[in-house]
């Protein structure tokens, strides 16, 4: 204890100044006598020899003459004594013995350097702290850092002599530029201008990042979800009220050229069994949107390349005298390069075109994207105020459409053979969609049709040249008068689920600012304009009149025009504020922008027995440029916006196939989407502690991360196949339809518990090398592997011909007593029994195919994406007979048979490394690490090639759930899915009537299975 009661007083005294020796106040001889103010002898406190600091305090006072002991004389000073709370001092009265005479000049020298000394510790700072900041806590006040007064006095004149070296002391420049010359508009569109170089951004861009979490797919920047907690106020505004999405990020492309060529080319690409192609009567005329799936030439029904909506220009429009027809076709980003190069081959336009004329130049110009950054030095940080006399070079403007595409990339090709002509027409149109209710209100609000230019107007001076030679065509102004007529019409129509799927409206409406109200509002149908008179009929009848749905954004020229003469908002807020009266309807006559749009209705819900027309809305088409121009005006009249997650969620609940999940026999980028999507699964696993893991092998979940649809459909084909062998081989005589309908739909658990005993006993001894399972899931390495062969040699397909879905949909339903259930299925009505003979030829026309189905579950339970569909045993479809309540059966714990070997394998690595660093140890080089051959496999994952997928558990593996969730629109659980065609029609046949369409789903880290309904979608 004594050694750290030294260095604490030690470490007291290491600020005094080094030239000033100061007696500890002991004295150093042991044992010497004193005599107090009584006379009496007294013995100091003996020193320990050993301790450093004693022999140091003895050789400072060594040069001091010793004390006399016939001295009676007492000083005021006292003696310091080590006792047990630290350095205390002596009795008082006791003195020591001081000299006789002394040198005045020495004395006051000493003295003097003591003062000045201290002085010097006393003003000078032993810590970069400020002087506020070495008060006490209690004294310390809000503002003492920039307000010397509310200093203590004694401190205010030291505080003022630091805040004025603050002041004038100089700091060194920064290489980034001040916060004032990052916001300079200059400099701030050419940061936004380079940023958009690798990653487009939409014109919503910047208001989406300030509320959205943002993410970079398929080339763009893009709002995933809102920052705020929105997910039941976004299904609240699709069902009663109005969300608002930004889909401009959807490509199209434009093909031009004569309707027989167009259609000749593209007939190959679709198919009338799948629905409706590009010749259907409605859509060819331009007075609706259709929607299809396309396929590689000659090749339905595989060779999937994905779903497209597609639009025809009107025929006869005002002062249009040509035969070429016009067509977009509208796609997401995922699928554009795999269909722009099949349409391109089909309509054999290789010829790419180098004239500009159909694709205006962006706004940016290269030497003006670098004519900025040639400033002087001394001129960054300051501020530069633009001058108009042209020294400067002229503002840079962001980015209007495609900011990624080089200069010499191709936007047009042409073909001399077929004269058509196609069109790269990406990020040059903007869609916005709204969804709701609402729908109506909001658009009839926000927009107003632009007013015609009469004869006394001056109309010289206006940009708007292309709106005033409209004017003086008598038709053309009556075409407009028609559509404003009909634009108001929907103001009186409560749902756009009223209207008919796919009608378009053309419309040129003014600029939408002007109309901007002062605050946020909520806007409610009007119920003067819901009146149901004869056009109201008609129009929910028929839809909108063919000539309506003309629209001059299909003019580029006009396009381009719109665009470069918008009035800026800076100049639209200066004559906003030069008004007499300030809130006053702003009125900018010829001047005032028109802009052409398209209104383009969506369907919502339109499979399934309930909720038909959810989700229904509106799909408004604008030239580029004008996104934030309507952008705002919606939000302002009540319009939620949503981001991707929205969109999935408003797929899945309008049960239509998903783009990301839903199209697996797509070959293209989906592909790759979905092996991203599977390393991020596996990563996620990873990096859970073991012990947190769930063990997918004792789950019986083989595939907890891939879906291995190839050999799910190959194994069912197999397993059919031996069925009906050993149907045969039985019974030789009798009819198969007879034996199969006797036939258990599913083996009982235990056969099937032996079943996956076998397949894990010959997997393990195999001569396969046991590898781990990577990223890529090795696991299935060899089910990718046939998929792509299949890819090539066309084995995998998804059912799609929409008589045989209705077929099987019609086979799904549960039949009962109900005569009206019983009518449904019967064959007059164009559906045949499920006999061995229907399945047979269905099976024939589509082999290995798969089913996409969605499922609904009665009871409890929340399906989750890749769960596992799989076929009720006998005894389940008993016990749900005896108890209506009964959830489903228990999946029986599996063993890991893999446990072991990845231990001993953790093991060996571990001695061979150990091994190996003793060899580097002793030879001082090592050749390679004998450790790193192949990894262990991971623990909890199947490590080498699957067995039957579909006899691995105790019930029968049907299929896969690519998407699914509670679904507030039901009020339970929802999922979407596909299922083997050839294991879905075995189920069936071996159902009864009444229990038709009934599975189990079971999640992959859960041994519970929850009962559902599957139903086909049409």
């Amino acid at each position: 204890m004594s050694n750290a009661k030294e260095r604490k007083h030690a470490k007291k005294m290491r600020n005094q100044p080094t030239n000033v020796t100061l007696s500890s106040g002991f004295v150093p001889d042991r044992g010497e006598k004193h005599l107090n103010g009584g006379g009496k002898p007294f013995r100091a406190q003996k020193l320990d020899p050993s301790s450093g600091t004693s022999r140091q305090q003895q050789a400072k006072m060594a040069h001091y003459p010793p004390p006399r002991p016939d001295v009676n004389e007492q000083s005021s000073s006292k003696v310091m004594f080590r006792k047990k709370g630290g350095w205390k001092a002596g009795p008082e009265g006791t003195s020591q013995e001081i000299p006789k005479y002394i040198t005045a000049s020495t004395f006051a020298q000493a003295r003097a350097a003591e003062i000045s000394a201290m002085l010097k510790a006393v003003t000078q700072k032993s810590s970069n702290s400020l002087v506020f900041q070495t008060l006490p806590r209690h004294m310390r006040r809000r503002a003492m850092s920039h307000n010397v007064k509310r200093l203590p006095r004694r401190l205010q004149e030291i505080a003022q002599k630091e805040a004025e070296k603050a002041v004038h002391q100089k700091k060194e420049h920064s290489k980034n530029k001040c916060h004032k010359a990052r916001r300079c508009h200059i400099n701030r569109m050419l940061e936004f201008n380079r940023r958009q170089k690798k990653n487009r951004w939409l014109e919503t861009h910047i208001w989406h990042a300030k509320r959205f979490h943002m993410v970079k797919q398929w080339g763009y920047c893009l709002g995933e979800r809102p920052t705020v907690k929105s997910h039941r106020a976004c299904y609240r505004a699709m069902t009663h009220r109005c969300l608002l999405q930004d889909l401009s990020y959807y490509c199209c492309l434009e093909l031009k050229g004569k309707e027989e060529e167009i259609l000749k080319a593209l007939s190959p690409m679709c198919s009338i069994d799948t629905g409706l192609t590009f010749a259907a009567v409605h859509c060819l005329s331009g007075k609706r949107q259709g929607s299809l799936l396309l396929y590689r030439a000659h090749q339905y029904p595989r060779g999937m390349l994905g779903p497209v909506l597609f639009i025809w220009k009107p025929e006869r429009t005002p002062g249009d005298t040509s035969e070429s027809r016009q067509l977009w076709i509208w796609l997401h980003p995922t699928l554009k390069q795999d269909i722009l190069e099949e349409i391109k081959a089909a309509c054999q336009c290789i010829e790419p075109v180098e004239s500009t004329a159909c694709i205006p130049d962006p706004l940016l110009a290269p030497a003006q994207e670098k004519s900025p950054a040639k400033l002087p030095d001394e001129k960054i940080g300051k501020k530069r105020k633009r001058k108009d006399d042209g020294e400067n070079a002229k503002p840079v403007k962001k980015f209007m459409g495609d900011g990624t595409r080089a200069a010499h990339e191709p936007r047009s090709w042409s073909s001399s053979t077929t004269g058509i002509v196609i069109s790269d027409l990406t990020m040059e149109i903007n869609r916005f969609r709204l969804i709701g209710p609402l729908s109506h209100a909001i658009l009839t609000e926000a927009l107003q049709a632009a007013a015609v230019h009469t004869e006394g107007e001056d109309t010289e001076n206006t940009p708007h040249r292309w709106w005033t030679e409209t004017c003086k065509n008598p038709d053309s102004v009556s075409l407009h008068r028609r559509q404003e007529a009909v634009f108001d019409l929907l103001g009186g129509i409560t749902s756009p689920a009223e209207i008919p799927a796919g009608t378009i409206l053309g419309l040129t409406v003014g600029d939408p600012r002007i109309n901007l109200p002062q605050k946020r509002s909520k806007v409610l149908p009007n119920p003067e304009k819901c009146q149901d008179n004869e056009e109201v009929r008609q129009l929910r009848l028929e839809g909108v009149p063919v000539e309506c749905a003309h629209s001059f954004i299909w003019s580029q020229a006009i396009c381009k025009s719109v665009t470069e003469n918008k009035m800026s908002d800076q100049d639209l807020n200066r004559k906003r504020s030069e008004l007499l009266v300030p809130g006053s309807q702003l009125v900018l006559g010829p001047r005032e922008s028109k802009i052409p749009l398209l209104l383009i209705h969506q369907p919502g819900r339109v499979t399934g027995d309930g909720q038909r027309g959810w989700g229904s809305g509106w799909d408004v088409l604008l030239p580029k440029a004008w996104g934030m121009a309507f952008w705002i005006p919606f939000i302002y009249r009540g319009a939620r916006v949503g981001g991707l997650k929205e969109t999935a969620v408003h797929s899945q609940y309008k049960r239509s196939p998903s783009i990301q999940t839903d199209y697996r026999d797509n070959t293209s980028e989906i592909s790759v989407k979905l092996r991203k999507h599977k390393k991020i699964l596996y990563t996620l696993f990873i990096r859970r502690p073991p012990a947190k893991r769930p063990n997918y092998v004792k789950l019986g979940t083989l595939a907890p991360f891939c879906l291995p649809w190839e050999q799910l459909t190959r194994d069912w084909e197999s397993r059919v196949r031996a069925q009906e062998e050993l149907s045969g081989a039985s019974s030789p005589s009798g009819g198969e339809s007879d034996s199969r309908d006797q036939a258990p739909c599913a083996p009982t658990p235990g056969q099937a518990a032996q079943g996956s005993g076998a397949g894990g006993t010959a997997l393990h001894d195999s001569s396969e090398p046991e590898g781990a399972m990577d990223t890529e899931c090795p696991a299935q390495a060899g089910t990718e592997q046939v998929s792509g062969q299949d890819a090539r040699g066309q084995l995998l397909c998804v059912l799609r011909s929409r008589a045989s879905l209705k077929q099987l949909s019609a086979w799904c339903r549960p039949s009962s007593g109900d005569s009206r259930a019983a009518a449904r299925r019967a064959p007059g009505r164009g559906q045949q029994e499920l006999t061995a003979e229907a399945r047979r030829s269905l099976l024939a026309r589509f082999p290995r195919a798969l089913v996409w189905v969605s499922l609904s579950l009665p009871g409890k339970g929340s399906p989750e994406p890749h769960a596992m569909i799989c076929v009720p045993a006998q005894e389940d479809l008993l016990q749900l007979r005896r108890d209506r309540l009964y959830c489903g059966p228990q999946e029986p714990k599996h063993s890991d048979p893999f446990k072991s070997q990845i231990r001993k394998q953790k093991e060996r690595q571990t001695r061979e490394k150990r091994r190996h660093l003793g060899r580097a140890a002793l030879g001082g080089l090592a050749e390679g690490d004998p450790a790193a051959g192949p990894p262990a496999p991971t623990l909890g994952l199947w490590p080498g090639p699957l067995p039957n997928v579909t006899a691995h558990c105790s019930r029968v593996l049907l299929g896969f759930v690519t998407q699914g969730d509670f679904s507030m629109a039901v009020g339970g659980g929802e999922a979407l899915g596909f299922v083997s065609l050839t294991g879905l029609l075995d189920m069936l046949a071996g159902q009864a009537a009444a229990e038709r369409g009934l599975v189990l789903l079971r999640p992959p880290a859960s041994p519970q299975y929850r009962l559902a309904r599957v139903t086909v979608e049409v």
